[in-house]
C-alpha cells in the first residue's frame, strides 16, 4: 500500500463540498487575468502588503494598494457592501493575503485570496505595472 492509499478518497459529496468550499474562498492568477483581459472584472483586486514604493516599482495591473493593516469600516465604505475583493501578497512565503482576507472577511466584506501572489503571477508569465 502507498502513502497515497494509506487512508482512503473521501466520498464524493465530502469532496465536492471540500472543492466548492476552497473554490468560493479562492481564485488563481490565471481567473483574474482572464477577467481582466475580457474586461471582466467584477472585483476589486487589492495589493495588500509592502510600502507605496515597493508597489509602484511593481504590482499587478489595476490593482490598488490597500495594506491590511490600514483596512477599517470607515476605508472600506469607499465601495459597496457587495463588493467582492480579491486579496494577493508577495506569494506562499507570506500571508499577508489571509491578514487581509481575515479582516475583510470581520468586516462583513466578501473577499477571496489570489493564490500565488505576486510569485504565481510571475510564474504564469503576466506583466506587471
Amino acid at each position: 500500500m502507498s502513502y497515497v492509499t494509506d487512508y482512503p478518497a473521501a466520498a464524493p459529496e465530502i469532496a465536492a463540498a471540500h472543492f466548492l468550499q476552497r473554490l468560493c474562498l479562492e481564485t488563481d492568477c490565471d481567473d483574474v487575468h482572464s477577467a481582466m483581459k475580457d474586461e471582466d472584472m467584477d472585483f476589486v483586486l487589492l495589493h495588500v502588503v509592502g510600502s507605496p514604493e515597493a508597489f509602484a516599482l511593481r504590482h499587478i495591473p489595476g490593482a490598488l494598494h490597500l495594506r491590511h493593516r490600514d483596512m477599517s469600516a470607515e476605508r472600506m465604505a469607499e465601495w459597496p457592501a457587495d463588493t467582492l475583493f480579491v486579496v494577493y501578497c508577495a506569494g506562499p512565503h507570506c500571508n499577508g493575503a489571509d491578514r487581509a482576507a481575515l479582516k475583510l472577511a470581520r468586516l462583513g466584506r466578501p473577499v477571496k485570496i489570489m493564490i500565488g501572489g505576486i510569485t504565481g503571477w510571475a510564474d504564469e508569465g503576466f506583466s506587471f505595472a
